[in-house]
């Protein structure tokens, strides 16, 4: 349905068919989606490993099978197809053509953030809205940027799914509940507001920074093809 309306918005704005996504894969595109993927997991991780000093506890679930990992998979890839084609599709091609690079990954990354107020079901929960909007309004501007440096989508949704996959299938944490790695039970341990900041925002701020970094140097001009004439973002 999302490659259907895709299509649909592509050709009435700008007279393109679906390959103006990249959606057809190669080796630089592979490659991208596969170290972003490694990247993003990693940094994912670490959160969990700084949790668990602070006295948090992981055992592997004994209830866990493979096909039920590869279900966790699958459904994860789904979802953040759908958030990408959403966010980082054809309405995001559109908008750089037309408003340019900075407004078109400015306003996709505001629309990311509200929309996770409601797939959170944290509507009214002000504290928990500006917490969330911050978080994933961050990584929406870092995916926006990804689809914009490197053009296609592949870069997007390596960073996206080694995040999500590591939350939700590897550490639980989700709405698909229990995967590999179930939280023991422990008393609860007391944190400042500095080290309750380090161990949420620091992973999230790590692959930000560094898949920023990396993106800068994954650009390939030869195959863009929706660079705003007159704006170079740098």
């Amino acid at each position: 349905m999302e490659l259907a309306v895709s299509w649909v918005l592509l050709w009435l704005f700008e007279k393109k068919h679906l390959s103006a996504l990249g959606l057809i894969p190669n080796k630089r595109r592979i490659l991208q989606f596969v170290l972003l993927f490694v990247l993003a997991g990693i940094c994912c991780t670490s959160g969990y490993l700084m949790r668990m000093f602070y006295g948090e506890r992981w055992k592997i679930n004994p209830s866990v099978t493979f096909s039920q990992m590869l279900q966790a998979l699958r459904w994860n890839v789904i979802s953040v197809l759908y958030e990408e084609l959403i966010f980082r599709g054809a309405i995001l091609y559109i908008l750089i053509k037309r408003l340019g690079a900075v407004w078109g990954i400015v306003l996709s990354s505001i629309a990311f953030g509200i929309y996770h107020w409601f797939s959170f079901e944290i509507l009214g929960n002000i504290p928990g809205m500006i917490q969330v909007f911050i978080i994933t309004g961050a990584m929406g501007l870092v995916l926006a940027y990804a689809f914009w440096k490197t053009w296609p989508i592949y870069a997007a949704i390596g960073i996206h799914l080694g995040w999500n996959f590591v939350t939700m299938a590897i550490f639980s944490s989700g709405t698909i509940g229990n995967q590999l790695l179930v939280q023991i039970p422990t008393a609860s341990v007391k944190v400042s507001y500095f080290e309750y900041g380090i161990v949420v925002f620091l992973p999230m701020i790590s692959v930000l920074l560094i898949s920023f970094l990396l993106l800068r140097k994954m650009r390939d001009t030869r195959v863009l093809p929706i660079e705003n004439e007159g704006l170079n973002i740098r």
